[in-house]
């Protein structure tokens, strides 16, 4: 697909100082896309910038330090977004945080973090970002989870948060087609990332390279889902390592 196809459009990346978040933004970026990175973490954000600008000077980039938990906050990112860039064509759903625990002992105040993270913000960016991309007929790309299709008895209230995220998108996707708007759901199992697993231990440190799936392979397949057609949409796209499966039969 042309690289004229994301060149000069401007994109939100949600969770974009680290991980997948950095790998789309990376991407976005050698298309032309211009950025807004946003995440709590505001010396990350200014090393991803750093980072991508020396490769790609000629492209826009705004670092807007975020809690999307706050949805003061997410509207405001998303007004600097326009009056910045002028236009908003892109809205990644990325940022996301993962608790782990059995149900007696699952603290409120992780079941707060992970329902206001992964709820609440996907709703409050979605909310803020829809009649800008309606403008623009533009994109929704949420990222899910393997954990959305299948019960998890290991991290149970992250896994039904992203249940919810995929209910979202796709009951989002019912409603803005006829607004021309595409909405992509991207559910990727493990990714070498700094997410942790149940004992603390960071998948990034976990897996060796190529053990299980690269943050840039999740974000090839954004950078895919962002560039379709303006008549077709990627529903629902499930990424996870080949060997996956023999996990459950």
């Amino acid at each position: 697909m042309s690289k004229e196809k994301l060149k000069g459009k401007a994109a939100i990346i949600t969770g974009a100082s680290s991980g997948i978040g950095k790998a789309v933004a990376e991407k976005f970026a050698e298309e032309g896309c211009n950025l807004v990175l946003a995440s709590r973490t505001e010396t990350k954000l200014i090393d991803v910038k750093k980072s991508i600008q020396s490769k790609t000077p000629d492209i826009k980039i705004l670092t807007i330090p975020t809690d999307i938990r706050d949805e003061q906050q997410v509207k405001e990112m998303v007004e600097k977004c326009v009056n910045k860039m002028g236009r908003l064509d892109i809205l990644v759903n990325n940022a996301g945080i993962i608790r782990y625990g059995e149900i007696e002992n699952f603290s409120s105040k992780d079941f707060d973090d992970v329902m206001e993270t992964n709820v609440y913000g996907t709703f409050y960016a979605t909310k803020a970002a829809l009649p800008h991309l309606k403008k623009s007929k533009g994109n929704l790309i949420f990222i899910g989870s393997f954990d959305s299709n299948h019960p998890r008895s290991f991290n149970p209230i992250y896994c039904s948060s992203k249940w919810w995220v995929k209910g979202f998108a796709h009951s989002v996707e019912s409603i803005v087609g006829k607004h021309d708007v595409a909405v992509s759901l991207i559910n990727p199992s493990e990714v070498r990332t700094e997410i942790s697993d149940e004992a603390g231990q960071a998948y990034k440190e976990k897996f060796d390279q190529g053990e299980v799936t690269e943050p840039e392979e999740i974000a090839e397949a954004v950078l895919f889902a962002a560039k379709q057609s303006k008549t077709t949409t990627l529903s629902q796209i499930d990424i996870y390592r080949r060997n996956k499966l023999s996990d459950f039969f």
